[in-house]
C-alpha cells in the first residue's frame, strides 16, 4: 500500500485503537466567555495538552509504530518547523527509532528545536523556510537510505490525526461546525474524514494565514500548481507549497476555507489566554480567529475550534499578550 493512498474512515478507527495505550484523549472544553463573545456554543479541542504540545503526535505514533524492521534500523528523516518533528521524535523515543529532522534556519522556533533534541532527534537547520528544509531532508534521506516521512502526504499521519475527531463526536455528537487550522492540511483532512465517514452533516472550515495562503489558493482554484507569498510569523501555518494528498482530500472534505491576518491570529492568542486560560501558538489560535471573523454566520451553532498546539516561544507570547 502506498503512503500516498488517501486514508479511509476505517483507517482512523484502526489508528484510535493503536494509539490508545500511548496517548490519552484530550479535553473538549466549553468556553462560556468565548461563546458569549461569538454568539455560538464554542468548544475548544485542546490538542495543546498532548505530550508534545500539539496534535501531530497522534499521526507520529501511528506511523512510526508501523514501520518495518528495516525502516526502524535505517531510521527516519523528515522536515519540520517543530510540531511534526516533535511528534516523530516522541514516537521514535517510544519505538526506539533514530531520526533526523531538518528545519529552517531562518526564524527557527528555538523552543521547538530544543524540544526535538531533548526527545532524541538530531536536528539540522538549513534554508530560509520550511520548504527549503524539506527539500534538503529528501535529498539527505535518499543519500542515507533512510525512510523519508513527509509532513502531510502520509496515509497514517492523516489517519492518526483524525482520531481527535472521533473524540469530538464521542463527547459532542451534535457538533455542527469544526474549524481547523491548515499548515499542510492533515488536521482539516482528519476531521473531515471522520465527519463524512460518519455520515454527519458537519461543516468543516479550514483556516490559514493571509500571509501564507498557498493551501487556500490550491483549494479555491482546485489545482496544485499555485504560488503564493509566505511571510507569516506563525510557523505552524507557514507553508509555501501545497501538498498533493492533503490538498486533494480537502477538495472533497472541506466545506469552506478562510484567511485571517496575522494580527487577527495574535488577537485570538490573547483571547485564549485571557478568557479561556489556554496558551496557544499562532497556528493553534487561527481557528478562533476564523470563528470570530465568521461569528455572524456561526451564530447559535455548536462550534468546535481545534487548538492545534501551544508550542509558542515565551518571548513571542509575552510580546503578543502585552500588545
Amino acid at each position: 500500500m502506498s503512503e500516498m493512498d488517501a486514508p479511509t474512515y476505517a483507517d482512523v478507527e484502526e489508528a484510535r485503537d493503536f494509539i490508545r495505550p500511548y496517548l490519552p484523549p484530550t479535553p473538549l472544553v466549553y468556553s462560556w466567555p468565548l461563546s458569549d463573545l461569538l454568539g455560538c456554543d464554542y468548544y475548544i479541542k485542546c490538542e495543546n495538552l498532548q505530550p508534545v504540545g500539539a496534535f501531530k503526535v497522534r499521526g507520529g505514533v501511528y506511523l512510526v509504530g508501523h514501520l518495518s524492521a528495516e525502516e526502524r534500523t535505517a531510521g527516519i528523516v523528515s522536515a519540520s518547523t517543530g510540531n511534526h518533528g516533535q511528534s516523530l521524535a516522541y514516537a521514535g523515543r517510544i519505538f526506539e527509532v533514530p531520526l533526523t529532522i531538518f528545519g529552517p534556519e531562518k526564524n527557527a522556533n528555538q523552543a521547538k528545536v530544543a524540544a526535538m533534541r531533548a526527545l532524541g532527534a538530531e536536528v539540522r537547520l538549513c534554508g530560509a523556510d520550511f520548504d527549503e528544509a524539506r527539500e534538503e531532508a529528501g535529498r539527505f534521506a535518499a543519500r542515507e537510505g533512510a525512510r523519508f516521512v513527509h509532513s502531510a502526504n502520509e496515509r497514517r499521519l492523516v489517519a492518526g490525526v483524525g482520531t481527535m475527531a472521533l473524540e469530538i463526536f464521542a463527547e459532542l455528537p451534535d457538533v455542527e461546525v469544526i474549524v481547523a487550522p491548515v499548515g499542510g492540511g492533515s488536521g482539516a483532512c482528519g476531521n473531515g474524514l471522520v465527519a463524512k465517514g460518519r455520515g454527519r452533516d458537519v461543516e468543516i472550515i479550514a483556516v490559514q494565514s493571509a500571509r501564507a495562503p498557498v493551501c487556500y489558493r490550491a483549494w479555491k482554484e482546485r489545482r496544485l500548481d499555485v504560488e503564493a507569498p509566505m511571510t507569516t510569523v506563525h510557523e505552524g501555518v507557514a507553508t509555501r507549497v501545497p501538498f498533493a494528498m492533503t490538498t486533494q482530500m480537502m477538495w472533497q472534505l472541506v466545506d469552506d476555507f478562510v484567511l485571517v491576518e496575522d494580527e487577527e491570529i495574535n488577537a485570538a492568542m490573547r483571547l485564549l489566554a485571557e478568557r479561556a486560560k489556554l496558551v496557544a501558538e499562532g497556528a493553534g489560535a487561527a481557528s478562533l480567529a476564523a470563528a470570530y471573523k465568521l461569528r455572524q454566520r456561526l451564530k447559535g451553532k455548536k462550534v468546535v475550534g481545534i487548538l492545534t498546539g501551544g508550542n509558542v516561544d515565551s518571548g513571542r507570547l509575552a510580546r503578543t499578550l502585552s500588545t
